[in-house]
Parts: C-alpha cells; structure tokens; sequence
C-alpha cells in the first residue's frame, strides 16, 4: 500500500475472515488457545517514515507500513489485540495543521482496540482533546487520572475486558503525574491518583470480579528512573496480577520484554518499542482450553522499515 493511498482511504480493508463462533473440529478443541497482542507507543504524531537523510533510523517508522504489518498478521492469526501507550501527538506538522484529528483517524482505520494517554496528549488542552476523542473509533482507558472536575467528566472508561475465543483480557491505563510536563492551564482540574493503588485496585476487579485470564496494563509511566520515581519496572515490583505492561513515554527501545518477579511469584512481562512508530511490538500467549493457563510463548520488534513506500 503506498502512503498516500494509505492516507486517503477511510478504511484499511478487510482484516480477515474472524473465526470466532465457528464450530471447531476434535482436533481443533484439543488445541490450545493463541493469543496475539500487538502495541505501540508514543507514536508522535509520526504519520510519515522518518526522513531517509542519513539520520539514525532514517526512512523507518510511521503508520502505511504499519498497517500493512497489522493487516497481514490479523489474516494470519484468529485473535489480535493491538495497543497504544500514548504520546499519540505532537512531533510533526501533522499534528500543528490537524491538531491530532489524523492520528486519531488512522489509528481507527488499522482497528485499535485500545489506547492510554500521555502527557502530550494533552498539548492542546482538555479542550482540544475533548474535540478529537469523538473522532478516536477505540477507547482511551486510563485509571489514575481524575476527570470529574472538567469538561471530561466520564469520557474516559479505567478499564476495558476483552473476550477471545472464552478467554477474558482485562485492559487498564496508567499515566505520568501531569505537574511538571504539562502546563497547568492544558490539564485543569485533572487530579493525578497513586499508580500504584490505582493498578492494585485494577487487579482485583479485573482479577476476582471480572474472571478475567489475563490482565494488561497500558502504562505512560516510563520504563525505569534511577529515582524513587514510579516507573513500569517498579510498578511491576509493587503489584502483584500484573501480567503484561505495555509501556510508553521514555522511548525505550528493547529486544524483548523484561521479566519482573514480584515477592509473590508472580511474573510481569514489561515491554515497551521505542518512539515514532520505528518497531511494532508483538507477544503472543498461549492458554489451555480446559483450565485457561497461560504462557508467553513468543516476543518478537517487528521493524517498520517501510519497503512498500516507494511511489
């Protein structure tokens, strides 16, 4: 698909046939459930590749190929998640001329299923966000942001459960503290609640109320500080439940998701991809049909390197 087709169209195509509701075989139903979960993170009002100047990373990243990457794999397998840690805008003229309308539009067209915001997310504002949100055809989960003293009062949702195949995801959001990015008068009246309480709340009502047989955590904390500064690593050290932190804001490039084992036993999986949507992040799980155990069974940077964009 060439960019500027990409960029006209108003829908991406057809993202594969869903099997879902289809009588399996006995072989079939002996076969255990794969779960594929694909994510993103501050993508930077990055539309466009990189420029191919000799610049690190050059002619890499934006959204044509991604969608094409996306595509292909929703044709491959039978469940897909994708998801956004935030920083969705700000960093090209893009987002200056349209003020975040396009990003919003070409997330909705590759079908994200859910994202969490970030700190320049709010860069035009409570108003200029509350202008684009109805454009976003996926919703903004976030957990630790207070919103009921503002004009966003109940547009976002904490949390969202997702089921494939009889197999519950539990999807929460976690952001930055606002003071110190944000000038005061783009977020308001905005009250930052603790992470960390936040998210262990979050698991007991994804966990015990909702039955859900994983939990993930869209995270705009950061991957790690040297400070005593709430981070996904701590996070992760702090809550036990979690079991996949998809993380943004510190444009943190790795090869695969770090393990975090907190006091419990419990294992957290922390993954994070960068910035201006270079890599697309996949992690695949696998659970047992019968008792809905689960396992990480494949981590893999899928670089966005733009061969299809040549005109």
């Amino acid at each position: 698909m060439k960019r500027r087709d990409f960029l006209k169209t108003t829908v991406v195509g057809a993202a594969g046939v869903s099997l879902l509701g289809l009588p399996f075989s006995a072989e079939a139903a002996r076969q255990p459930i794969k779960l594929t979960i694909l994510h993103t993170n501050d993508q930077h009002s990055r539309i466009d590749p990189l420029p191919n100047d000799g610049r690190r990373n050059g002619g890499m990243g934006g959204m044509a190929r991604r969608a094409s990457f996306i595509e292909q794999i929703r044709k491959q397998e039978q469940n897909v998640l994708l998801f956004d840690a935030g920083d969705i805008w700000q960093g090209t003229p893009y987002f200056n001329f349209f003020q975040g309308e396009l990003e919003y539009k070409l997330m909705s067209q590759m079908k994200y299923d859910a994202a969490t915001l970030g700190n320049h997310d709010f860069d035009n504002g409570l108003e200029g966000l509350a202008k684009q949100l109805p454009i976003a055809q996926f919703p903004f989960l976030t957990a630790n942001y207070d919103f009921k003293n503002t004009i966003l009062k109940d547009r976002f949702q904490p949390y969202k459960v997702f089921e494939k195949q009889g197999i519950k995801i539990g999807v929460f959001g976690v952001g930055i503290e606002l003071a110190g990015l944000v000038g005061k008068n783009h977020f308001g009246g905005t009250v930052y609640l603790d992470p960390v309480q936040v998210a262990r709340d979050m698991v007991q009502e994804l966990r015990d109320n909702q039955k859900c047989n994983l939990i993930v955590c869209l995270s705009h904390l950061g991957y790690s500080y040297k400070s005593a500064k709430i981070d996904d690593l701590k996070l992760a050290k702090q809550v036990a439940g979690i079991d996949l932190i998809i993380g943004g804001h510190t444009h943190t490039f790795l090869d695969e998701p770090t393990k975090v084992i907190h006091e419990s036993g419990h294992e957290t999986l922390v993954n994070q991809v960068g910035w201006s949507g270079i890599n697309l992040g996949r992690i695949d799980f696998t659970f047992n049909k019968k008792t809905k155990e689960k396992a990480a069974t494949t981590a893999a940077v899928l670089p966005v390197d733009n061969p299809v964009l040549s005109s």
